[in-house]
């Protein structure tokens, strides 16, 4: 099945024309054809001539943890050399949009970065604000997004809607948590439903049915960022990643991040027990816990024993991950209500609204969940916002 790069590669009249344009990349180390060589070389090797690179968060080589700035420096391209890089997460609110200078000299940006399905995942916002830079100053520069499978399928659909006042960079445009969309199929999305200018093409992957998980075609999984190792953590992350909005720990710093869970100071028999209970009221299923006992190597807690749960994943397509993280969080709530808490640190460039407010697009869970609302009925006052981004979503469907 090839990707959207494949199909470029395949296409000799599109070659033609790059190789006669002023080209760009925006990439990173997923940006792989089925034999894992990278883009920028298999460009390169075919005549066109990349001016500039663009790195999402984590950088071009995905070496950097999440929040952390990545500089702008020339990244190797394996040739004996270095291009110019622009960095898109650096250590400002702005650098997360290009600078409108580093664009207007390009005809063309070919944009091929993984997804993992989820709205606080970056990259999807990073090829947002491109676009929008690009309307917002009447750029000739053409955006070509060279897609490639949602890995956790593109049908399932989990969560809520961002509220307005609630945006930020895990929360850029009003997607559903878990949106099952590509990345071109997002790009198409902001420009018809978010008011995002632009000029925006998108070369299909060829042979994808919606229901296809990653591991069911031959395009390869590379680890998309640091802590995101496996497609299990993938098919976890639309929920577990809530965690980070708390002073919990979600495995980074371990080889189980987004499945462990906990901090120096839970009662990891009593939190298993809750998040047992939690799981079969709300209709959890597809995972199995355990109580677990774990030493993250940085980040929160870094180097301290951390008690809480483990959690396996028995059947993916069962699983509704916004909803188990729901369960997770009230549990963790449940069983330590006066050393539980709501991360208040800067997060993603923002003060205020807290962490777990812009994950979750709005106050009501946070709110809900210290009211004792059940998360079974947090889910319900929000299935009509399901309902509608459902229909728009599938105006813009490529598959």
């Amino acid at each position: 099945m090839p990707s959207g790069l494949e199909v470029l590669l395949q296409d000799e009249a599109r070659l033609a024309e790059l190789r006669g344009a002023r080209v760009g990349l925006c990439c990173n180390h997923t940006a792989v054809d089925r034999r894992h060589d990278h883009a920028l070389g298999l460009l390169q090797a075919r005549g066109v001539r990349i001016r500039r690179l663009f790195g999402p968060e984590h950088g071009v080589d995905s070496t950097a943890q999440d929040m952390i700035g990545v500089d702008g420096a020339g990244s190797e391209t394996g040739t004996g050399g270095s291009i110019e890089t622009v960095s898109l997460y650096g250590e400002t609110e702005a650098s997360l949009h290009p600078p409108a200078e580093s664009l207007a000299d390009l005809d063309v940006l070919l944009f091929d970065i993984a997804d993992v399905g989820a709205r606080y995942y970056t990259y999807q916002a990073t090829l947002g604000y491109i676009l929008q830079v690009i309307a917002a100053h009447d750029l000739d520069t053409r955006v070509v997004v060279l897609d490639r499978p949602n890995p956790i399928d593109g049908t399932s659909l989990e969560g809520n809607l961002v509220q307005p006042g609630f945006e930020s960079f895990v929360s850029a445009f009003p997607l559903a948590v878990r949106h099952g969309m590509t990345m071109g199929e997002c790009g198409r999305y902001f420009q018809r439903h978010c008011d995002v200018g632009g000029r925006l093409e998108v070369v299909p992957c060829l042979g994808w049915r919606r229901d296809q998980w990653l591991d069911e075609t031959d395009v390869p999984w590379v680890y998309p960022s640091p802590n995101m190792p496996t497609l299990d953590t993938a098919a976890l992350y639309p929920g577990l990643c809530l965690i980070e909005g708390t002073n919990l720990s979600e495995g980074r710093g371990t080889t189980r991040p987004f499945h462990l869970v906990g901090a120096p100071w839970v009662d990891r028999a009593e939190v298993l027990r809750l998040v047992r209970l939690g799981a079969a009221d709300a209709g959890v299923e597809g995972v199995a816990f355990r109580a677990a006992t774990f030493e993250p190597r940085f980040q929160k807690h870094a180097g301290q024993p951390c008690h809480g749960i483990e959690i396996h994943v028995t059947e993916r397509r069962a699983i509704d991950a916004f909803r188990l993280g729901l369960v997770v969080l009230e549990a963790f709530l449940r069983q330590d209500p006066a050393r539980f808490g709501w991360r208040t640190e800067t997060y993603e460039f923002v003060d205020e609204p807290i962490a777990i407010d812009l994950l979750t697009g709005s106050s009501e869970a946070r709110l809900g969940l210290e009211a004792r609302v059940r998360p079974d009925e947090l889910l319900d006052a929000w299935s009509g916002q399901l309902a509608d981004f459902a229909e728009r979503r599938e105006e813009v469907l490529l598959y």
